[in-house]
């Protein structure tokens, strides 16, 4: 019965259902990471891509990008939410950019972002895969679809709490504080 359903699902539907899950689903409790840089691809454009943790499960990202014919840089803020535990999370987000096309000259736009991201274990790399539509103002295109793959290394790593407790009073005294 399901595999004569399937192929009557459109992508439209899909997405819908895709999103709903993904909204059920809850804020990641810590990242792995509070800064990270790196190198994004997607169709015909490359370039620099930087995070930074701004606030619990919320970074902000920029982006530098070259193609053939132009340039562009963009500002994200995006929502963090964890799958499985903090090492896989995916994202919303949105922002603007400006560029310049070698055409039609500077343009701008608004940039939605959705994606996913994977911190490697025991590696200071984070890998991630998204989906950033986009509106145009002064430009040729009115709106662009395009997909991206970045990797990032971790230049600042997100403070691990440890275990707290008992052990915390007979670990300060030896470093020599007292803490009552």
């Amino acid at each position: 019965m399901l595999r004569s359903f399937l192929p009557k699902l459109r992508w439209p539907a899909l997405a819908l259902a895709t999103v709903l899950a993904a909204s059920l689903a809850q804020p990641a409790q810590a990242q792995k990471y509070r800064t990270a840089a790196g190198f994004r691809a997607g169709g015909s454009s490359y370039g620099l891509t930087v995070q930074q943790l701004v606030l619990p499960s919320t970074t902000l990202e920029g982006l530098a990008m070259l193609s053939s014919r132009e340039w562009s840089t963009t500002l994200l803020a995006e929502r963090h939410f964890g799958i499985l535990g903090p090492s896989l999370n995916y994202y919303l987000g949105a922002g603007a950019h400006f560029g310049n096309h070698k055409d039609d000259g500077n343009f701008w736009g608004l940039d939605g972002i959705i994606g996913a991201e994977y911190k490697i274990a025991f590696v200071p790399v984070v890998l991630s895969v998204d989906f950033k539509p986009t509106v145009e103002f002064n430009s040729g295109d009115w709106a662009r679809f395009p997909t991206g793959v970045s990797v990032r290394y971790i230049i600042v790593k997100q403070k691990n709490a440890g275990i707290q407790g008992i052990f915390d009073k007979v670990k300060s005294k030896i470093k020599g504080r007292d803490s009552d």
